[in-house]
């Protein structure tokens, strides 16, 4: 078996590089999903539950994502892996037609859980650091657990269907939500409804995710040398003739002709907006 690397200069590359040891996060274990959520809860303003109330039918708009909360916990019967539970919150305006035809538009808030399983491999070291604090003492943090983190990257959902339901039809899954966090609250106008009401609506999303379990290591990297700017800092300011900047400035052809969005299967804006306006 041959020898490990260690730090220092390696013969067998390019001049100039070495081996150098490197404190950094990687990634242990990772998926990806594309979820269509169904039958979503939509969680109305006060303002906007009166409106759903007198509303004839509803058509999906767009949806943004506010916030994920994530909690990681071990596997009991499997070591090493661990549980990923998400919650995502999701900010969505719906276009509402009552009696005039143009639609009135009502925001509220959709909730969607999540459960992955991830290998993130088993620590039993117990790690202090020691950081400097302004205007406080220079003291140890205290004992941080060894567990895996976990990351959460997402994309807005795509608004894929709406529709009005009478309470009377609710299902018996149907349940209310109680618990918001305060930051989610803060991002509508007006208090969410979360109660018994005369009509409600339910929302499907199709989201697109990637988690992914991190650690701290020690990895040992190549390095080439030392990574510099060879750029000059712009003051801010030119004496250039504006025409002439102007003129460097490519036509905005898709501006005056717009892309057809369905030639584009990547084009995921272009089918955000596609999604949202089929009735």
């Amino acid at each position: 078996m041959p020898e490990r690397v260690v730090p220092g200069p390696v013969s067998d590359m390019k001049e100039n590089c070495e081996a150098v040891c490197i404190h950094t996060k990687k990634i242990y274990d990772s998926c990806r999903d594309k979820d269509c959520i169904e039958d979503l809860r939509f969680y109305p303003t006060a303002c906007g539950q009166d409106i759903l109330n007198r509303a004839q039918t509803v058509k999906g708009g767009k949806a943004e994502l506010l916030y994920t909360y994530i909690d990681v916990e071990p596997v009991v019967f499997n070591r090493g892996f661990y549980t990923v539970d998400m919650r995502f919150f999701y900010r969505v305006s719906l276009n509402a037609y009552c009696s005039c035809p143009r639609p009135v538009e009502v925001e509220g808030l959709c909730v969607f859980d999540k459960r992955v399983i991830l290998f993130g491999s088993e620590g039993n070291a117990k790690i202090f650091s020691s950081r400097m604090r302004l205007d406080s003492l220079d003291r140890q943090c205290l004992e941080q657990s060894n567990m895996p983190i976990a990351v959460v990257e997402a994309v807005d959902p795509i608004v894929l269907d709406a529709k009005l339901v009478e309470c009377c039809e609710q299902r018996s899954c149907d349940c209310d939500l109680y618990e918001i966090p305060s930051c989610v609250c803060q991002c509508f106008d007006g208090e969410l409804t979360v109660g018994d009401d005369f009509r409600r609506a339910f929302v499907t999303l199709g989201q697109f995710s990637i988690i992914r379990l991190e650690r701290d290591s020690q990895l040992l990297m190549p390095v080439f040398d030392y990574c510099m700017p060879d750029k000059d800092c712009d003051a801010g300011c030119t004496n250039e003739d504006p025409c002439e900047l102007f003129q460097n400035i490519s036509f905005p052809v898709n501006e005056f002709f717009p892309p057809n969005t369905l030639s584009n299967p990547n084009d995921y804006e272009g089918t955000k907006q596609y999604c949202a306006c089929k009735g």
